[in-house]
C-alpha cells in the first residue's frame, strides 16, 4: 500500500537524488533555458544594460515546456510590464524629489498589486510586477535629474524586454510543440502501464505519479496545438479520446499491480504489454493508433479481479482513439453510443471529450472582496518588503537590496507554503553563493571575452534549470540557485571580480528570507487546514457525481480531475510539517484528515472500475459515506452479501470494503498507541 497521505517527510539525500533523476525532456528544457540565459547575457553585455542578473533570472519565469505557452506568457509579461512602467512614470512625476512621497507610493502600489495578485488570475506574475514597480521607483530616487530618470525607466523596461525577445526567438526555433508534448506524455503512460504488467513492484510509484498528474496539462496542450497549428481540428477528438482511454488503462494496470488476485498470467500480460508499447511508438512518431487488434486467450479461467482487469484493458485498447457520438433515446432516457460517421457531429464530439473545467468567471476570484486573507497577504508582504527597503536605505548599504526583491519572490498565501519555499530558497541561496563565489575566484580571472562569460552563465543556468523544472518539491531551490549565481557572476558588461558584491547580495537574500518567515509565522498566520477541509468535501462530491455519469469519456475526465485533487490534498497535508506548532492543527485533527484521504485514495480504483461497469451503483455512495462521512464502522464488520451473480462486481465490492476495513483497523491501532503514550504513569 502507498505511503499514507500527509506522511511525506522532508526529502533526504536518497530522495533528493531520486528527484534529480532524468526524465524525457528534462535535459532539453534545461539546455533551452541555458541557451536563452547565455544569449540574454550577450545582449545585455553588448548594450551595457544594468542589472543583467535580473534579466537572466526573468528567463526562468518565461519558460514553459511547450513553445506556444512560452511565447504567450513572454508576450503577456512584456505588455504588463510596459503598462506598469507607464503607471510608474506618472507616479514618479509627483514623488521623484520627495523621499517620503516615494516611500508612500511604493507602499501603496505594492499593496494594490499584491492584493490583485492574491485575489485574481494575476497570481503567477503579480508579485514580479510589484517587485518591478518598487525597484523602478527606488532606482528613480537615486538619479539626479529628469533625463536620467527617463533613461532609468528605459533600462528597467529593457531589463524585461531583452529576455522576453530572446525567449520568444529561441522558443519558436527549438521548443517542442504542444502536440508533441501531449503525445509524449501519453506514450510515457502507456509504457509505464506495459512495464507494470511484468514488473508490478518496480512501477508502483510511477503508476501513482501518472494518476496524480491528472489530464489537465495534456488537455491544455491539445487545445494549444490547434491554436498554433501543430494539430488539425479533426485530430483533437481522437486524441482526447486517447487521453480518456489512457486513464482507464492506468487504473486497470494499477489494480493488477496492487492486488495479487488481479495479476495477469504471462499469456495475457505479454500480448497486452506488447500492444501498449506499439501504441506508444505510434504516438511518439506523431500519430495515434486506430483499428487495434488484440488477440487474447479465453478469460473464463481467470480470477474475477484479473478478468475485470483484462476486460477493461481490452476495451480501452481497442477503442483507444475511437470517438463515439452520443444520442439519448427519446422517452427512454437511454444513452446509445456509436462510431462517428459524419463531420457534422465533430463539435458535439469535442464537447463530450473535453475534460470538465472549473466554473468560469471574471478576472477576480469569487471571494476576492469577501475573504480577508487577500488583504492580509498584501499587507504582510508589503510590510516585510518596506522593512527591508528602509533597512538598507537607512544604514546606507545598497548592496543588500536583494532583501527587498526576495520578499516578493518568497511570500505565498499560507504559512506552510511560505516556510517551505523559504527553506528551499535558503538552501538554494547557499548553493548558488558557493558556486558563484567559486566561479569568481577560479573561473572569471581566466575569461578573456564575452563568449567565456556566456559559457559560464549557461553552465550555471543549466544546473539551476535542471532542478527548477523537475519536481515541485525542490523546484524553488533551483530558482534561488539561478538568482544568486547570476548576481555573483553578472556584475556588469564584462566579467566581474568583486567578491564584496556577491557577499552583499547573498546577505540580502538571507535577510529577506528571515523577515518573511517572522512576518508570515507571527502576523495573521494562515494554515492550510481550511483548504484541506474544503478540498475533502469537494472531493467526495466529485466522486459522487462521477459515479452517476453514464458517459464514459466525461466520467473518466472527472475521475482524472478527482485523482489529481487527491494528490494536491496529500501535498497540503504533507506541507503541515513546515508549519510552526502555534499554527499547525492538533495531531488528532491531522490524523483524522489523513485517514479520510487514505481511504479515498484506496477506493479510487474500485470506485472508478465499478462506475465503468455499472454507472450509478449505490455501493460507491456507501463507500464515500464510510470514508469521509459520519458513519462509524467496526473493524470487524462483515462484508455485504452479494445481491447479483456478477462475480466481478462482487470482487470489487469485497476489495473496496476490505481496504476500508484494513485502514480503519490501522487507524484504531494508531489511536490506541497514541492514547497509551500520553496516559499518566
Amino acid at each position: 500500500m502507498a505511503q499514507p497521505a500527509g506522511e511525506l517527510a522532508r526529502p533526504g539525500v536518497a530522495d533528493i537524488l531520486k528527484l534529480l533523476a532524468p526524465y524525457p525532456g528534462r535535459a532539453a528544457m534545461a539546455t533551452r533555458i541555458a541557451l536563452i540565459c547565455a544569449l540574454t547575457a550577450l545582449v545585455t553585455s553588448a548594450n551595457g544594460t544594468p542589472e543583467a542578473a535580473i534579466s537572466a533570472y526573468v528567463v526562468f519565469f518565461l519558460s514553459r515546456a511547450d513553445r506556444a505557452l512560452s511565447v504567450v506568457l513572454s508576450t503577456a509579461l512584456l505588455v504588463l510590464v510596459t503598462v506598469i512602467l507607464g503607471l510608474v512614470t506618472v507616479v514618479a512625476m509627483f514623488s521623484l524629489d520627495d523621499p517620503m512621497w516615494r516611500v508612500a507610493c511604493i507602499t501603496g502600489l505594492s499593496f494594490g498589486l499584491l492584493f490583485v495578485t492574491s485575489a485574481s488570475k494575476l497570481r503567477p506574475v503579480g508579485a514580479i510586477l510589484a517587485m518591478i514597480v518598487g525597484f523602478a521607483l527606488d532606482e528613480l530616487g537615486s538619479v539626479p535629474f529628469g533625463e536620467a530618470a527617463t533613461r532609468a525607466l528605459l533600462y528597467v523596461w529593457l531589463m524585461v524586454a531583452i529576455p522576453v525577445s530572446v525567449s520568444i526567438a529561441v522558443n519558436l526555433l527549438i521548443a517542442p510543440s504542444p502536440r508533441k508534448l501531449a503525445s509524449r506524455a501519453l506514450a510515457k503512460r502507456l509504457r509505464i502501464a506495459a512495464r507494470s504488467l511484468a514488473e508490478p513492484e518496480a512501477t508502483a510509484d510511477a503508476l501513482g505519479e501518472c494518476l496524480r498528474e491528472g489530464d489537465a496539462e495534456i488537455g491544455t496542450w491539445l487545445k494549444l496545438s490547434v491554436a498554433e497549428g501543430s494539430s488539425v481540428r479533426d485530430d483533437v477528438g481522437p486524441l482526447r479520446q486517447a487521453v480518456s482511454s489512457t486513464l482507464a488503462i492506468l487504473v486497470s494496470a494499477d489494480l493488477a499491480a496492487s492486488e495479487p488476485s488481479g495479476r495477469l498470467p504471462a499469456s495475457f500480460a505479454a500480448p497486452i504489454a506488447e500492444t501498449l508499447k506499439n501504441m506508444a511508438g505510434m504516438l511518439e512518431a506523431g500519430g495515434y493508433p486506430i483499428d487495434i487488434e488484440l488477440k487474447l486467450p479465453d478469460v473464463a479461467e481467470l480470477m474475477p479481479l484479473a478478468r475485470l482487469v483484462v476486460e477493461n484493458l481490452r476495451d480501452a485498447i481497442v477503442r483507444f482513439a475511437m470517438v463515439e457520438t452520443q444520442a439519448v433515446v427519446e422517452g427512454q432516457g437511454e444513452v446509445k453510443t456509436g462510431p462517428r460517421t459524419d463531420a457534422r457531429t465533430q463539435a458535439q464530439v469535442e464537447a463530450s471529450t473535453t475534460p470538465p473545467a472549473a466554473k468560469g468567471g471574471g478576472f477576480f476570484l469569487p471571494d476576492a472582496f469577501t475573504n480577508p486573507d487577500h488583504v492580509r497577504y498584501a499587507l504582510k508582504t508589503t510590510v516585510a518588503a518596506m522593512f527591508c527597503y528602509l533597512l538598507y536605505s537607512q544604514i546606507n548599504w545598497p548592496g543588500i537590496h536583494t532583501c527587498f526583491i526576495t520578499v516578493y519572490m518568497v511570500s505565498l498565501g499560507t504559512t506552510a507554503e511560505t516556510v517551505e519555499k523559504m527553506t528551499l530558497r535558503i538552501t538554494g541561496c547557499l548553493v548558488g553563493a558557493l558556486l558563484g563565489t567559486a566561479a569568481i575566484v577560479f573561473v572569471t580571472p581566466v575569461l578573456m571575452s564575452v563568449a567565456g562569460l556566456m559559457v559560464l552563465v549557461s553552465l550555471g543556468a543549466w544546473l539551476s534549470a535542471w532542478i527548477a523544472f523537475g519536481s515541485p518539491r525542490i523546484a524553488y531551490a533551483g530558482f534561488q540557485i539561478a538568482l544568486v549565481f547570476f548576481m555573483c557572476v553578472l556584475q556588469g558588461a564584462a566579467p566581474g571580480y568583486d567578491l564584496t558584491l556577491a557577499r552583499d547580495r547573498t546577505i540580502g537574500i538571507l535577510i529577506g528570507n528571515v523577515v518573511v518567515y517572522l512576518v508570515f509565522t507571527r502576523v495573521w498566520p494562515v494554515t492550510v487546514a481550511a483548504r484541506i477541509d474544503t478540498g475533502l468535501a469537494a472531493l467526495r462530491q466529485q466522486w459522487q457525481r462521477l459515479a452517476a455519469l453514464p458517459d464514459a469519456v466525461t466520467r473518466r475526465a472527472q475521475a482524472a480531475s478527482a485523482m489529481a485533487q487527491c494528490g494536491a490534498l496529500e501535498q497540503d497535508l504533507a506541507l503541515m510539517h513546515y508549519e510552526p506548532s502555534w499554527v499547525r492543527p492538533e495531531a488528532q485533527w491531522i490524523a483524522e484528515r489523513r485517514n479520510a484521504l487514505a481511504k479515498l485514495d484506496a477506493l479510487e480504483g474500485p470506485m472508478f472500475l465499478l462506475a465503468e461497469q455499472r454507472p450509478g451503483d449505490a455501493a460507491v455512495a456507501g463507500w464515500l459515506e464510510r470514508a469521509v462521512g459520519e458513519v462509524v464502522v467496526s473493524a470487524d464488520a462483515a462484508l455485504p452479501e452479494a445481491t447479483t451473480s456478477d462475480d466481478t462486481r462482487t470482487a470489487l465490492l469485497n476489495l473496496g470494503y476490505a481496504r476500508l476495513t484494513q485502514l480503519e483497523h490501522v487507524a484504531s491501532n494508531d489511536a490506541a498507541k497514541e492514547l497509551a503514550t500520553h496516559a499518566p504513569a
